[in-house]
């Protein structure tokens, strides 16, 4: 296979950054009263404060489009590696929906088999670029707290997420 070109590289790269905040963006569409609503609920003593969600997601999902544009780019890239990566980004989105917007805590609670999705696409961008799986580390370390989250907010909150 012959090597992407400069321009075509960092087409590439705008353009997955591009779709990965273009996923963001409906979750955060969401997440307009998060706040308000977040501020509602009873929460655990280790709970981040509503600020924090906000910055945190951003480097992740920058985190993210890097590591998808290093798959894309790659000579042994693998379809099946980023199908997995838009499939997991889907689901990501789909969790502030539940949470927010329908208040239904266990489903949200259930969606967070996000992790299942990331493992699944790290282990297979590993197998293109260990540098691609490394940038994915911090997101999955963040699902998984925010799994550990939605269990105890859910479990404490029934009243509004029945």
């Amino acid at each position: 296979m012959r090597p992407r070109s400069y321009t075509r590289q960092l087409l590439g790269l705008v353009g997955w950054f591009l779709f990965v905040y273009a996923t963001a963006t409906i979750g955060a569409v969401a997440s307009i009263q998060a706040v308000s609503f977040y501020l509602q609920l009873t929460r655990p003593a280790w709970a981040p404060p509503a600020w924090a969600f906000g910055p945190v997601w951003t480097a992740l999902y920058a985190l993210m489009a890097m590591a998808a544009w290093l798959v894309w780019r790659s000579p042994g890239r693998s379809r099946g590696a980023l199908t997995l990566f838009v499939i997991q980004l889907a689901a990501n989105a789909l969790w502030s929906w539940l949470f927010f917007v329908w208040h239904i805590g266990a489903y949200a609670f259930i969606e967070v088999l996000l992790v299942v999705l990331i493992v699944a696409t790290l282990a297979e961008f590993w197998r293109v670029s260990r540098l691609a799986a490394a940038l994915l580390l911090p997101y999955l370390a963040w699902v998984l707290f925010a799994a550990m989250l939605t269990w105890s907010v859910w479990r404490n909150n029934p009243g509004f997420l029945g």
